[in-house]
């Protein structure tokens, strides 16, 4: 299947054949691993790469006087390698049927610039992302009752049983980060905005699979629902300013719910490292049985988190007053250049400011 439409053939194999052809390549490699199902001699490696592994059945003790009911559960391993790296691919075949089918050809009916272009394929790609697992987070809280009762977080640790679609989340979102990395040169995204991609691409790898490693996949599920949420908001923000730019009222919303979220964040942190794992009975480091919850480890996660926290708010921050600085900028020039038989309203001045301050921020 052809996702891009070619004007000319480069060169086999040459930076610009590979970028036009990936998503075909990815392809091809996906049916590769899916054929070798039929075959009963590559079933058992392909099966490794599509289906989730380390399954554990458990029984549940019920009052009824039947056989008792018994309940899947997972557990991480090395296999769990394959299964990401299939699912890599999955999401670069997404990533270029959203690019192909839906963005360019917004991107052609708006005609932005370049630079606009290439944010506007940013958060195109991370607003249908961050909206999927948003939702999807938010089932997964609501089926395991990780909300409704907050002890959860730490009790009974190590946590290292996880429900089908626990882990199977945890899959997709590793796969989905890692699957970023490449697209970097797939997108042939500008150089001066990859070291700044670089950055959160890594620092999601780094949290989502500490969380899952560690045994950690309650408190990481609870902390990605509302910082998902945030991101969507910013994103989809952005993606109805490059449509319209009077359209800025998402920017005030979001601005709110960032500094909220990034306080849950480090009370819902604090609170279980600083409080629940250090007061539970199971303490030790066992790699055998997935345990932890030591206090080395316990202050290098929650360092992590402080520190990663304390730099997206001085991220942001840094960018509010970016946007006051060119306001009170924009408002003395214009009250030299203007006179006051002539001044407009204080309404439409405001307005025409906030909208040069974003434009100039945002671009």
């Amino acid at each position: 299947m052809g996702f891009r439409k070619k004007s000319k053939s480069p060169p086999v194999l040459s930076h610009e054949f590979v970028i036009q052809n990936h998503a075909d390549m990815v392809s091809c490699v996906a049916m590769i691993v899916l054929l070798g199902l039929m075959f009963e001699v590559t079933a058992k490696f392909a099966i490794m790469f599509i289906t989730v592994q380390y399954n554990v059945t458990q029984s549940l003790d019920t009052d009824a006087e039947d056989k008792p009911e018994s309940v899947n559960y997972y557990k991480y391993g090395p296999k769990d390698m394959a299964t990401v790296f299939f699912y890599l691919l999955i999401a670069v075949i997404l990533h270029a049927l959203i690019q192909e089918y839906i963005l360019d050809k917004i991107n052609r009916r708006l005609h932005l610039s370049k630079t606009k272009h290439s944010k506007f394929n940013e958060s195109g790609q991370l607003a249908t992302f961050y909206s999927l697992s948003f939702v999807w987070g938010c089932s997964i809280l609501t089926s395991e009752e990780f909300v409704t009762n907050p002890t959860f977080l730490w009790e009974g640790y190590p946590h290292i049983n996880m429900a089908f679609q626990v882990k199977f989340f945890y899959i997709c979102q590793i796969a989905y980060w890692f699957h970023a990395l490449p697209e970097l040169y797939f997108q042939k995204v500008r150089k001066e905005d990859i070291p700044r991609q670089l950055y959160y691409i890594c620092l999601y790898i780094f949290h989502i699979a500490g969380a899952y490693v560690l045994n950690l996949h309650r408190l990481g599920l609870v902390l990605l629902v509302p910082h998902y949420l945030v991101e969507l908001l910013f994103h989809a923000s952005r993606l109805f300013y490059f449509s319209d730019e009077n359209k800025q009222k998402g920017f005030t919303l979001w601005a709110l719910l960032f500094v909220i979220t990034r306080l849950l964040t480090l009370t819902v942190s604090v609170l279980t490292f600083g409080f629940g794992l250090s007061h539970t009975d199971n303490q030790g480091f066992s790699l055998a049985e997935g345990n932890f919850n030591v206090l080395t480890v316990r202050m290098t996660c929650l360092s992590a988190i402080c520190l990663t926290q304390a730099w997206m708010m001085w991220k942001f921050i840094n960018f509010q007053l970016k946007k006051w600085r060119e306001q009170s900028q924009i408002q003395a020039s214009k009250k030299k250049a203007v006179s006051p038989k002539s001044r407009p309203n204080k309404k439409d001045s405001r307005d025409s400011t906030l909208q040069i301050a974003y434009a100039q921020v945002l671009h």
